[in-house]
């Protein structure tokens, strides 16, 4: 089985929700700057990533778009999954239960509560324990897990990847 990488990341930080429907909530200005320093981390440690799963909604597009600009070619056409907005853990694992083999490093960006509850059920024991302290106790906009696991995508379910990294971009 080939070593896998697996990127977990919130959208960066959105407009208030006031006179708007949630899912079409844009980035703001410092979102946007948060999501390009994210793309600058993950091309400036060798991360850049082979697929890339993305909630439909506005911000998590627009997080990607920003991220992705950084990567330029390298950087993978964004797979929009309507089920990611409003899934929980179980969910978003599912959807990268579905990832294709062939894929060896994928980011998913998502929505909290859902991103930091998929981390805290994957990371296993050999996780980095500063890392999993960090991102169970606050996991702020565009915010970044770096997993990294033996295995394949359909059977990733928990306790079985190893949390590496935890990065925030405040």
């Amino acid at each position: 089985m080939a070593a896998k990488t697996l990127l977990i990341m919130r959208h960066g930080k959105a407009e208030a929700p006031w006179g708007q429907e949630d899912r079409m909530r844009q980035l703001t200005e410092f979102g946007c700057e948060q999501a390009r320093r994210a793309g600058e981390y993950v091309l400036g440690q060798g991360l850049v990533p082979d697929a890339a799963l993305v909630s439909d909604a506005v911000r998590t597009r627009a997080t990607y778009a920003m991220f992705s600009s950084v990567l330029g070619e390298d950087a993978p056409s964004a797979y929009l999954d309507a089920d990611l907005y409003l899934t929980d853990a179980v969910g978003l694992i599912a959807a990268i239960n579905h990832v294709p083999e062939t894929v060896s490093r994928l980011i998913v960006v998502g929505h909290m509560p859902a991103v930091q509850d998929a981390a805290m059920r994957l990371a296993s024991a050999e996780s980095d324990e500063q890392a999993v302290m960090d991102m169970a106790g606050h996991y702020p906009p565009a915010s970044l897990c770096v997993f990294h696991f033996d295995g394949v995508w359909a059977e990733l379910d928990g306790r079985d990847a190893a949390l590496e990294r935890f990065k925030t971009f405040k």
